[in-house]
C-alpha cells in the first residue's frame, strides 16, 4: 500500500502504524499459534521502529501496542475553538507547560459534539454550546510531532454560553490569546496555522467543514 502524503521524511511512521495495526487485527482474529507468533513479530518490528525515530523504549511502545485490542481504527481526538473577538481560548497543558484549545480523546460511547462540550468544561472551566464541526483532519497529514497510533482531529467552534475559568488535573492556566500573537503551543495537539484556519470560519460561518 502507498502512503497517504504525509510531512517529508515521515513515511517511516505510516509504516509503522500500519504494521501495528496489521499486528493488532492479526491478533484479534487469528487462533492459529504459529500466526499468532508471526503478529507479534510484526508487532516488534512496529515497536522498534518507532522507538528508533523517537528515542523512546522499544518495550514500552510494545506494552502499549499490545494493550490496544480488537479491530484497528484511527483513534478519534475533538477539539474546541472558542473565541471572543480576536482572541482564542486556550489552556497550559500541565504535561509540557504548553497551550492548546482544550479538547482530547473521544470516549466510546460518546458522541463527538459532547466530548468536545466536556473536554472544553473539565479542561477550562467554560461551558460552551457547539456551533460547528469547522475541520476534520488526518493527523498523518499535518505537521504534528509523530504519535504512535493514527488519529482523526476535529476542531469544532463552540460557542461560549456560561462557567469561569478553572484547572483541572490536566491543566495549569486558562486565557484568551490574540490568534495574532499566540503563545508556545503544544504542537501534537494543536497547530498555529489550524488556529488562525479555525479563526477564518468563525469569522465566515458559511464555509463548509474542511477535511483529508
Amino acid at each position: 500500500m502507498t502512503p497517504p502524503e504525509t510531512q517529508a521524511g515521515l513515511q517511516w511512521l505510516y509504516w509503522a502504524q500500519r504494521l501495528q495495526a496489521i499486528a493488532q487485527n492479526g491478533l484479534t482474529f487469528t487462533e492459529n499459534p504459529y500466526d499468532v507468533e508471526r503478529f507479534k513479530q510484526i508487532l516488534t518490528i512496529a515497536s522498534e521502529m518507532m522507538a528508533e525515530y523517537t528515542d523512546a523504549d522499544p518495550q514500552s511502545i510494545y506494552d502499549l501496542f499490545a494493550q490496544q485490542q480488537g479491530y484497528a481504527t484511527p483513534k478519534v481526538d475533538a477539539r474546541g475553538a472558542v473565541f471572543q473577538n480576536d482572541k482564542v481560548l486556550l489552556v497550559l497543558e500541565r504535561e509540557d507547560q504548553k497551550w492548546t484549545l482544550p479538547g482530547g480523546w473521544v470516549d466510546v460511547g460518546e458522541p463527538p459534539s459532547e466530548a468536545v462540550v466536556r473536554e472544553v468544561y473539565e479542561e477550562s472551566g467554560y461551558q460552551t454550546r457547539v456551533i460547528k464541526l469547522a475541520a476534520l483532519y488526518d493527523r498523518n497529514k499535518h505537521p504534528h510531532p509523530p504519535h504512535q497510533f493514527h488519529a482523526y482531529k476535529l476542531f469544532f467552534l463552540c460557542e461560549l454560553i456560561g462557567g469561569e475559568p478553572a484547572t483541572s488535573i490536566e491543566t495549569d492556566a486558562v486565557d484568551f490569546f490574540s490568534v495574532h500573537a499566540l503563545p508556545e503551543l503544544s504542537l501534537g495537539r494543536v497547530l498555529p496555522d489550524q488556529i488562525l484556519r479555525l479563526y477564518e470560519h468563525w469569522q465566515h460561518p458559511e464555509w463548509a467543514t474542511e477535511f483529508d
